[in-house]
């Protein structure tokens, strides 16, 4: 058997520069994730290009007397190396995202499949680094349903250098704040609201109705994406659904879009009508008795009740056939913190907005505002009286579907721990509502940026 030094001495130049290269890969890696553990890696990459004491590709010696062998065992070197390169590509430069919901439209549309960069704010280092590639918390049920990840070890939350940070008017993919807690046959409305409304003790014991009651650690919460408003430090406040930080209007993005009672002269509008103005067909609702009368609205006419940009308001106002628009007011919705205000969805605030270092007092008026980001985000206790100093930014996040987005008006702070990356392009869009040969593909989307 070859010593090691022979097996160095017979190295050829190839597997030097090899080496060499990828050495040169590995250490810039480290300097970028600042883990210089895994420098101990380094004798098994030398040992791969120069000495080859472990045989690593012992298989191909079966090339021409077991080809079958030989065949499985090329193949499953394939798919091991594209799981590794796909984990690494995934955890730290980029990712995936199909847009599930209206809550963005018209900035992002519902079937809008997005590139998303993480390495724009700064990649984090995995909480739980011992997951499959490519699936968020759990296995399609035809593979089982089983959670796609191992629990244990768990890292603490710490984030490689970026370029950037969220600000204002940013389209964000972050981890749902609410999502730590998940019961797993009702996830909407989230746990801690179907807690406030059944009581937890009821929803441990129903395992009929809610499923499971599961944790899920930070990066393996669902993604969500909405527009950062408002960033660390900020007071925001909503007034009649205008955003105010620090006091100054916020503008509305084009895309942003409310929903509207629109009362027509006695016909209904036509769905070729309504596509043309870029209303879905899920979207397309003739309001019922009651929704029209608790609002204090003649119901003597069909009237719709319609998601609109302030674009598509304009055009209806022009309609012969239109005969009032009234903006939907909020007598539903309880917001955050839930139980603990007068706030609503339209008129919200004022609330400060949190960063690292900021020091405040607890009251009894802003304790449950801020008791969740100290106790549960930075597992820290929160006393009435007593002062606290923030140890993470967080953000405000909201949809430009105003009326139709769960977003921090329902759950509140998002920290920044939670932050996954930007949205760069949109590689694909598909219009559920269309055939395959008749416009199934929105290829005026393709390539389109989708940070703002």
């Amino acid at each position: 058997m070859k010593t090691i030094l022979t097996r160095i001495s017979e190295a050829t130049k190839g597997q030097w520069v090899r080496f060499a290269i990828w050495t040169i890969v590995f250490l810039a890696f480290l300097t970028w994730h600042g883990n210089w553990w895994w420098v101990l890696l380094l004798p098994l990459l030398f040992d791969m290009f120069i000495t080859k004491l472990i045989p690593w590709t012992w298989w191909k010696k079966y090339k021409d007397t077991r080809p079958v062998l030989y065949s499985i065992c090329s193949w499953i070197d394939a798919i091991v190396f594209a799981l590794v390169a796909v984990y690494f590509i995934n955890l730290y430069l980029f990712q995936n995202y199909q847009i599930p919901s209206s809550s963005l439209e018209k900035s992002l549309r519902v079937g809008d499949f997005l590139f998303v960069s993480k390495a724009s704010y700064g990649a984090r280092v995995p909480n739980t680094p011992l997951s499959f590639p490519l699936v968020q918390h759990t296995f399609p049920q035809w593979l089982g349903g089983t959670k796609s990840y191992i629990e244990h070890p768990q890292w603490p939350y710490r984030r490689l250098k970026g370029w950037d940070h969220p600000k204002k008017n940013d389209i964000v993919v972050f981890n749902f704040p609410a999502g730590d807690t998940v019961c797993l046959k009702m996830q909407n409305p989230d746990y801690y609201s179907l807690c406030y409304h059944y009581g937890e003790n009821l929803i441990h014991k129903r395992e009929d109705v809610f499923g499971k009651v599961v944790y899920r650690p930070v990066d393996r919460r669902e993604n969500y994406v909405k527009r950062c408003v408002a960033e660390p430090n900020d007071t925001l406040q909503i007034i009649d659904n205008q955003i105010y930080i620090n006091s100054r209007p916020l503008k509305d993005n084009e895309g942003v879009q409310y929903n509207y009672f629109v009362e027509t002269t006695g016909g209904r509008l036509s769905q070729e009508y309504l596509t043309k103005l870029g209303i879905s067909k899920d979207d397309r609702h003739l309001a019922s008795e009651q929704e029209l009368q608790a609002r204090g609205l003649s119901s003597h006419n069909p009237t719709y009740h319609l998601p609109l940009t302030q674009e598509m308001k304009n055009r209806l106002e022009k309609n012969s056939n239109v005969k009032s628009i009234t903006i939907e007011q909020d007598i539903y919705h309880e917001v955050y913190p839930l139980g603990h205000n007068s706030w609503t969805r339209d008129n919200y605030g004022p609330i400060v907005i949190p960063a690292k270092g900021m020091t405040i007092k607890i009251t009894p008026e802003n304790y449950h505002l801020y008791r969740r980001p100290i106790e549960v985000y930075e597992h820290s206790t929160a006393k009435i009286g007593e002062e606290y100093t923030f140890k993470m930014d967080y953000y405000w996040m909201m949809g430009d579907n105003r009326h139709n987005s769960a977003d921090s008006r329902y759950w509140g702070f998002v920290p920044e721990d939670h932050i996954v990356g930007r949205p760069v392009f949109i590689w694909l869009s598909i219009e559920k509502d269309n055939p395959w040969l008749q416009g199934h593909i929105r290829w005026n989307r393709i390539g389109k940026k989708a940070w703002q």
